[in-house]
């Protein structure tokens, strides 16, 4: 485990990426190639039911300075300069999109031993001001996750959460949407040699008295295959297979079917990520 409590986005990451990670009913290809100066140029497109839609993004490093440069389908361009570490611990991130004036953002990452904070603002008349911060260490730590708008002066995002990691587990507790979503996670390595893991997410949802509940497992067939599946209480069952078949290239084929309504169509998603 590394040292720190890292941000408030990992709290429970763990076990939502064995359950939803690399899972998809799209199809998609991603191509990754480097020029001689070191410049990586990433294409993408994903074929949406009628629907196909592309990206070609572009990555420059020099020094400590990443610049990421995506233009899309839709002609939006989305630009994102991250320093890393200007002082210990501490990265910024400036990112904006045109043709939206109003997506300029300012965000600082500090991270040490015993803290995770994450702030960001926008830069506009009226930002959206959001602030996360987790206190502890790698074993147990706490945080919470505000977003305040200050042009109507209401906080339109409220979390909190704790994670509590112990060799081969990790168990997460948060409340989200306004103490609305209580959402409780399970992460349990099995066995290291193999990568085999199992996983459980549990939401209750305050309002409509919903409750989810999903299990998920993993496997490594070999060290270049993995096999992963899960199923929830509404009786949706998915699986996948990952074959990195030349290194950090990987093709995915991942199904689902809904067990209560077996006449249905089950879908199938496919994706091939290729690179040098």
């Amino acid at each position: 485990m590394a040292k720190g409590p890292g941000l408030y986005a990992d709290i429970g990451k763990r076990a939502r990426d064995l359950l939803y990670r690399d899972y998809q009913s799209d199809h998609k290809f991603t191509l990754t190639t480097y020029t001689a100066n070191g410049v990586a140029i990433t294409s993408s497109g994903t074929k949406k039911g009628e629907f196909f839609l592309a990206d070609v993004a572009t990555q420059l490093k020099n020094k400590n300075i990443t610049t990421d440069i995506k233009v899309d389908t839709n002609s939006n361009l989305r630009a994102t300069v991250t320093v890393d570490e200007p002082a210990p611990g501490l990265k910024t991130i400036f990112s904006f999109i045109v043709p939206d004036q109003k997506s300029g953002k300012v965000e600082l990452q500090y991270l040490n031993e015993y803290a995770g904070i994450n702030t960001s603002i926008g830069l506009t008349a009226n930002p959206l001001v959001n602030f996360s911060g987790v206190l502890g260490n790698n074993v147990l730590s706490v945080g919470a996750d505000l977003s305040f708008d200050t042009a109507t002066g209401n906080f339109t995002r409220i979390n909190t959460g704790l994670s509590l990691a112990h060799v081969d587990l990790i168990a997460a507790l948060a409340l989200n949407d306004k103490a609305d979503l209580l959402n409780a996670s399970y992460y349990h390595t099995v066995s290291p040699l193999s990568n085999t893991a199992v996983g459980a997410e549990f939401t209750h949802r305050f309002s409509t008295n919903e409750n989810t509940l999903t299990i998920g497992t993993q496997h490594a067939l070999d060290p270049l295959t993995t096999l992963k599946a899960r199923v929830d209480n509404y009786g949706k069952a998915s699986a996948l297979i990952q074959h990195e078949w030349r290194p950090k290239s990987f093709f995915t084929v991942s199904g689902e079917v809904d067990t209560k309504a077996i006449e249905k169509s089950a879908k199938v998603g496919l994706a091939l990520a290729l690179k040098p």
